[in-house]
C-alpha cells in the first residue's frame, strides 16, 4: 500500500474530536474517495496526511515512511489541492502552474509539456495569460487542480476539486483525476458530491462525526444496502402531505425529492403507485432505476448536502 493510516485521531484543544480512530489504505493507481457532510472530518484528515496538522494519536505512512515524524517529507511526497481557493491573484494561470511545477523539482521542459496538456484537457486556453484576479471561481479551481497535477507527487490529494466548476468542465476534470491514477499516483479525493464520486472512485470511505462508518467499492456498498432499485419522487411544493410508502421501506426526503429503495420484484407496483401520486397532484415526476451510491449515503448518514448543480446532475443520472 502506498498510503497507510492507522488509528488516526485528532482532538482539538476545545475538546472537539474531528477524527476518531480512522484506518485507511490506498494503493498506487487507485482513486480513493472520502465522502461526508461538511464537518464530517474529511479536511482534517487530509491536513494531517499532508503535514499541516499533527495528529493527537495514530500513524500515517507513505511508502513505509513515517509522515507524522517527518511532515516535511509528507509535503514533498504529496501534491495537494486545498478546499479553499489558491491565492494566485497577480499571476496568470500559465505562471502559477509552471511556478508550482518548478518548485516541485520538475524540469522546465517537463513542466511546460505537462502544463500544455492540462490546459488543453481542461479547456483553459482562453484564460492562460489573464491575471487570475479576473478569473471566475470555477476557472480558478481548474487552475488549482492543474497546479496540483503538473508535477504530481506519489500521493495526490484533492479537496472538493469541482467546487464552482461548470458541469462540462467538471467532466473534463474527472477525466484528469482518473488519468493521474492511471499514470501511477494514488489519488485521495475529498467530496460530498456523491453522484460524481460514484463515477470516479475505485474505493471509498464514508465519514460521519469523524468516524469511518462504511467503506469498500461502490458495488460492495450498494450490495450491502439490500435494495436493487431506487424510486425517486419529485414532490409538488403545494402537496398537502408527503406520501407514505406501501412497500414497508422508509421514504427518505432529500430536498424536494423522496427516495425509496426497493427489491427488483417491486418494480411494477412501484410504477403504479408513483403514477397514482402523479395523477393526484402529489408528485410532479418520478424515475425508477438501479440503486446508486447516493442511496447508500442517505441510508447511512440520513441526508445530503445538495447544491443546485449537483441536484440537476442527480436528475440526469437517474433518468439515464
Amino acid at each position: 500500500m502506498l498510503l497507510e493510516i492507522e488509528n488516526l485521531t485528532k482532538v482539538y484543544r476545545t475538546g472537539v474530536r474531528a477524527n476518531g480512530g480512522i484506518d485507511l489504505s490506498i494503493e498506487s493507481g487507485e482513486v480513493f474517495g472520502l465522502l461526508g457532510h461538511n464537518g464530517a472530518g474529511k479536511t482534517t484528515l487530509v491536513n494531517q496526511v499532508v503535514g499541516l496538522l499533527k495528529p493527537t494519536a495514530g500513524s500515517i505512512r507513505i511508502d513505509g515512511a513515517d509522515m507524522v515524524a517527518d511532515p516535511g517529507l509528507a509535503r514533498r511526497l504529496c501534491s495537494f489541492q486545498a478546499q479553499s481557493q489558491v491565492p494566485i491573484d497577480g499571476l496568470t494561470p500559465r505562471q502559477a502552474v509552471e511556478l508550482v511545477g518548478q518548485l516541485r523539482g520538475a524540469s522546465k521542459a517537463d513542466v511546460r509539456r505537462r502544463r500544455a496538456r492540462l490546459v488543453d484537457a481542461l479547456e483553459l486556453g482562453e484564460w492562460l495569460d489573464i491575471d487570475a484576479a479576473r478569473l471566475s471561481g470555477g476557472v480558478k479551481r481548474l487552475v488549482a487542480f492543474a497546479m496540483a497535477a503538473v508535477a504530481p507527487g506519489r500521493l495526490v490529494m484533492l479537496d472538493e476539486p469541482t467546487n464552482d466548476v461548470d458541469p462540462v468542465r467538471r467532466r473534463l476534470l474527472w477525466q484528469q483525476v482518473r488519468a493521474l491514477a492511471d499514470e501511477g499516483a494514488a489519488v485521495l479525493l475529498v467530496t460530498h458530491n456523491v453522484v460524481e464520486a460514484e463515477r470516479s472512485v475505485d474505493r471509498l470511505a464514508i465519514l460521519d462525526g469523524g468516524l469511518v462508518i462504511a467503506g469498500g467499492t461502490p458495488a460492495e456498498l450498494k450490495a450491502g444496502l439490500g435494495a436493487e432499485l431506487r424510486l425517486e419522487l419529485v414532490i409538488d411544493p403545494q402537496a398537502p402531505e408527503l406520501p407514505v410508502s406501501p412497500f414497508g421501506r422508509p421514504v427518505v426526503p432529500v430536498g424536494n425529492r423522496l427516495m425509496v429503495g426497493l427489491p427488483t420484484d417491486a418494480a411494477g407496483p412501484a410504477v403504479a403507485w408513483a403514477e397514482s401520486l402523479q395523477r393526484a397532484g402529489t408528485v410532479e415526476e418520478f424515475t425508477l432505476g438501479p440503486a446508486t451510491l447516493e442511496d447508500v449515503y442517505v441510508a447511512l448518514v440520513g441526508g445530503l448536502e445538495v447544491r443546485p448543480t449537483e441536484m440537476e446532475e442527480s436528475f440526469d443520472a437517474s433518468a439515464a
